[in-house]
């Protein structure tokens, strides 16, 4: 006898053919009745806190370039995902974030587990929040959910669902529906642009994390050499979207008001593609854009372009719109070539110890692969990583979209997910502080679960190294907190099961690095380092 399909068979059904088999969550009572007999063609992806679960999802839907399925908690477990929820938010990550809310029948009298506000909660962090006000409306809520996460700008969206909606009688659901997700900017606006973009006589383009994602690396690269452009990475950058070892390249733009107006002096136009206008931190006061220079900004989102304080935007998907300037733009070979960023690459005549973050990226740039995938989350070293170790290839660069940690550990977990997922067989190398490490430590349980080959450089520096370069910067002396002493960081990886190693030279990092390449599990490679102060 073939058993009544149920609100749960039946949303089962969708997800199959959305393909969103993949369910990453940490499971409470609330969400056993849609987890209960887990089908075999679906893979759940266990991490030990919700934070983790979050990170893992977005860096996962970033590489399989499709959304994620997120299976959280309650309000206990949502609120544990919230801070990494606001990296997905900014990095236009398209999650769909599910939590069980407690039985309807229980709702009203305010019970022990219930979500308060259920859909407020995840606000303003995600697209569309909703709890279905009849279990029958469960599987239109996933569809129209998948459709509020992968339409641009994509992003997180939230469903609450009472757990006793999943065994409701149900004969089945029909609408299933396909949506774009990719605008086509403005042809008469466009055009605009490309004229201004052609007469201007020194362009800089600054290339954001939207290139990227919408797959326009390679048209980027066309348009700055068709241009004769210098090119700068946008400020705070979660994905790279242009070669960092191309000599057009003129390094990051920097993060303040005062050195984003001061690296921009000179140019008389600046066109902004894929990123906002521009991710400020810390206030530093200055010239939005310098006397005589004027901007212009493509973006697929309204709000980043709502939001700019200067130069006029279009929207439109970020490759396209690069693809079409390249037929409109003029020839750019009577401007002079930009010099290319400076690459001093200075190290000390005498090995250091500890270790100064220059060698530690000096040892890593001999032994990378060059198709190794970097996620960094050592905040205080990024201007390092971009002078020892550049992104040279599409989607091999991530790290957080907010000004929070404890994502980096986590997604390198799923960009190896992702990976494996899309058949992809690459090296994928965590860069992280000590004091990030320690957020989402539990992550890399899951990696060790999984047999993930996954490096983790953990960069030992006895405190948050990145506070006391704002404190300096702030003039705020005496903030407590910001050491970090007792950290036993081998100790605790080897107790999640993976391989972990403490070196003090570049000869052992080299050599340990090396072997974590063919290892069958996770490496925890810890490098006990020197303070750097960060370029603010």
């Amino acid at each position: 006898m073939t058993e009544q399909p149920t609100v749960r068979s039946v949303t089962y059904d969708l997800l199959r053919t959305l393909r969103l088999t993949t369910v990453f969550g940490n499971p409470g009572s609330t969400e056993q009745p849609f987890l209960q007999d887990f089908p075999e063609d679906f893979t759940y992806v266990l991490a030990l806190q919700e934070a983790s679960v979050i990170a893992m999802a977005d860096a996962f839907a970033q590489v399989t370039r499709r959304p994620a399925l997120v299976n959280v908690h309650s309000s206990a477990g949502l609120g544990n995902a919230v801070g990494n929820l606001v990296a997905a938010y900014h990095g236009n990550t398209p999650l769909i974030i599910t939590s069980g809310q407690q039985h309807r029948e229980l709702v009203i009298g305010e019970p022990y587990l219930g979500n308060r506000e259920s859909t407020t909660l995840p606000k303003p962090w995600v697209k569309w929040s909703y709890e279905p006000a009849r279990a029958e409306d469960v599987p239109e809520a996933f569809m129209r959910a998948y459709a509020e996460a992968l339409q641009p700008p994509a992003g997180p969206v939230y469903l609450s669902i009472p757990m006793d909606d999943w065994k409701r009688p149900l004969s089945g659901f029909t609408r299933i529906r396909t949506v774009s997700d990719r605008v086509t900017p403005d042809a008469q606006r466009l055009r605009l642009f490309a004229d201004r973009i052609s007469a201007s006589r020194r362009p800089a383009l600054v290339f954001g994390p939207e290139v990227d994602r919408s797959g326009g690396w390679d048209a980027a690269v066309a348009l700055a050499e068709k241009l004769r452009a210098s090119v700068y990475g946008a400020p705070l950058l979660d994905r790279a979207s242009f070669p960092e070892d191309h000599p057009l390249f003129r390094g990051p733009l920097g993060m303040s008001v005062k050195t984003v107006g001061d690296r921009l002096t000179g140019h008389d136009l600046v066109v902004v593609i894929g990123a906002e206008v521009f991710r400020y931190y810390p206030y530093v006061p200055g010239d939005y854009l310098p006397e005589g220079t004027e901007l212009l900004q493509i973006t697929s989102d309204p709000g980043v372009a709502a939001a700019a304080r200067a130069g006029d935007s279009l929207l439109g998907n970020p490759a396209t719109a690069i693809e079409l300037l390249l037929g409109m733009v003029t020839e750019g070979s009577a401007r002079a070539m930009p010099e290319p960023m400076a690459r001093p690459r200075e190290l000390p005549q005498v090995p250091s110890s500890p270790l100064t973050p220059p060698e530690v990226y000096a040892a890593l740039s001999r032994v990378r692969p060059p198709d190794a995938v970097i996620v960094n989350e050592s905040t205080s070293t990024m201007a390092q990583q971009v002078e020892w170790l550049p992104t040279v290839r599409s989607g091999s660069f991530f790290a957080t979209a907010s000004g929070g940690i404890g994502w980096g550990t986590p997604a390198a977990v799923g960009v190896a997910l992702g990976d494996r997922d899309s058949g992809v067989d690459r090296p994928v190398v965590g860069l992280i502080g000590d004091g990030s490490f320690q957020y989402s430590v539990q992550a890399i349980w899951t990696a060790a679960q999984h047999n993930l080959p996954i490096v983790y450089v953990v960069m030992r520096n006895h405190e948050y190294s990145i506070l006391k370069s704002f404190a300096v910067l702030e003039e705020t002396p005496g903030v407590p907190g910001l050491d970090l002493p007792g950290l036993d960081i081998a100790c605790v990886a080897r107790g999640f099961g993976c391989r972990a190693v403490d070196v003090e030279t570049t000869q052992d990092l080299e050599r340990e690095f090396k072997a974590a390449l063919t290892a069958d599990t996770t490496t925890v490679i810890v490098v006990p380092t020197q303070s750097e102060k960060a370029m603010l």
